[in-house]
């Protein structure tokens, strides 16, 4: 079923562009009051086109992932308030792995002033980031280059991860659930992301707010394997009380730590 009006029409052209909109903002666009927007955005979402989140709508993400421009720019100032928050947890003269991701690309940045760092990734987009900081030595996995987003996967990434036991690990995800599991799109890049958390003493996972209103079909894992969430919101509550049951540290952009544990 079609959007059934011009404005519906250009509200899902909006939303595939940008990943989420905001029924404020709509109303701003367009002219129109908030109430006229929320009964388009119902509209559309009872048409299976998008899913209703708090204050607007996202674009349906059960299987396909949002083209990686458009995963850039969504939530760009929170991502790198997590990413500077992320960098602040790794100690200079550390090694650390950065996998595929755009809020692992702000950490990437937000290190490039550090001292003494070894950076494995398998994200070319990192690698180039970090590549003229002078103090940091960047190794690059090997494997097949995805086009879209220059993440690096495959089974012989998977094997380049076998050779390192790092002091961190900073992995992203494309959706969190309410049972805690950690989900992405494609299989192969979740094979290489648990082999990742695999060989590291210390796994941070970045992600945020609006990785809690979203699916993906692949499991990475659970938040019981990583020892730190940051993000830029609250969390919703039952991710809370696994953090909190799995001894998980909840870190909060911009820089509020509260340690969630079981004792």
């Amino acid at each position: 079923m079609d959007p059934v009006s011009p404005r519906q029409t250009d509200i899902l052209k909006k939303a595939r562009q940008d990943g989420r909109v905001g029924v404020d903002d709509l109303a701003l666009q367009f002219d129109v009051t908030p109430q006229t927007i929320r009964k388009d955005l119902n509209e559309i979402c009872d048409a299976g086109l998008l899913q209703r989140v708090h204050g607007g709508a996202v674009y349906p993400s059960g299987a396909i992932n949002y083209a990686y421009d458009a995963r850039r720019t969504l939530a760009a100032e929170e991502k790198r308030r997590i990413g500077a928050v992320a960098a602040a947890l790794i100690p200079d003269n550390s090694s650390v792995i950065l996998n595929i991701g755009t809020t692992t690309e702000q950490v990437a940045f937000a290190l490039r002033e550090r001292e003494g760092l070894m950076v494995i990734t398998n994200n070319i987009n990192v690698a180039n980031i970090l590549r003229e900081s002078p103090s940091t030595e960047v190794i690059i996995a090997g494997g097949l280059v995805r086009r879209t987003d220059g993440g690096i996967v495959g089974e012989a990434t998977v094997e380049f991860m076998r050779q390192f036991k790092v002091d961190h690990a900073v992995i992203g995800a494309s959706a969190i659930d309410e049972e805690g599991s950690i989900l992405d799109y494609d299989y192969r890049e979740v094979r290489v992301a648990q082999e990742i958390i695999r060989h590291a003493r210390r796994t941070i996972l970045v992600a945020d707010h609006m990785k809690f209103d979203r699916n993906a079909p692949v499991r990475i894992g659970h938040l019981r394997d990583i020892d730190v969430l940051v993000t830029d919101a609250e969390v919703p509550e039952s991710v809370q009380e696994l953090c909190a049951l799995n001894g998980v540290t909840i870190a909060r952009a911009p820089g509020i730590l509260s340690e969630q544990s079981s004792s």
